[in-house]
């Protein structure tokens, strides 16, 4: 065998060995719409109760500022809050929107593990941040979020 044999047998191996390496990579868990539909609910459960002038919109109580924007991304229109609050099926389906995308970034955070990704996408519902919820009011609505989702993951 010569030099440019040896060397083309070599990358051959060496493109089999690394085809064969990628196949065993575990995939990226696929996020199901009845996880996040549970996860819309226990976060719809979760929520503080609605009170006049509170300052949040809709049975989720989103603040006002993420609404327009939110709205834009899922619908490719703008919305007020006060039509958020007015229209329950559309707020739902600009939630459902916007868990469904952070539902998976947070699996991807947390390795595919459910539970976790559940309650870093808690934690972001209510801080902005996934990691803030290690104690106080921020960690019981996340262990509350957790809870209502695994209740509505038994029910299917």
């Amino acid at each position: 065998m010569n030099f440019k044999s040896i060397a083309k047998t070599s990358l051959l191996l060496s493109s089999v060995i690394i085809s064969l390496g990628l196949q065993t990579l575990p995939a990226a868990a696929a996020v199901t719409d009845a996880q996040v539909s549970a996860l819309v609910e226990a976060l719809r459960q979760a929520a503080p109760p609605q009170t006049a002038n509170d300052g949040m919109y809709s049975q989720w109580q989103v603040l006002p500022g993420n609404i327009s924007r939110w709205a834009k991304f899922c619908t490719k229109q703008d919305l007020t809050p006060q039509q958020f609050e007015a229209d329950a099926t559309k707020a739902k389906s600009i939630v459902t929107c916007i868990v469904g995308d952070l539902l998976r970034d947070e699996y991807k955070a947390s390795s595919n593990n459910e539970l976790t990704a559940v309650r870093r996408a808690a934690c972001w519902w209510m801080t902005g941040e996934s990691a803030a919820c290690k104690s106080g009011a921020t960690a019981t609505f996340a262990d509350k979020v957790v809870s209502g989702y695994q209740q509505q993951r038994a029910k299917k």
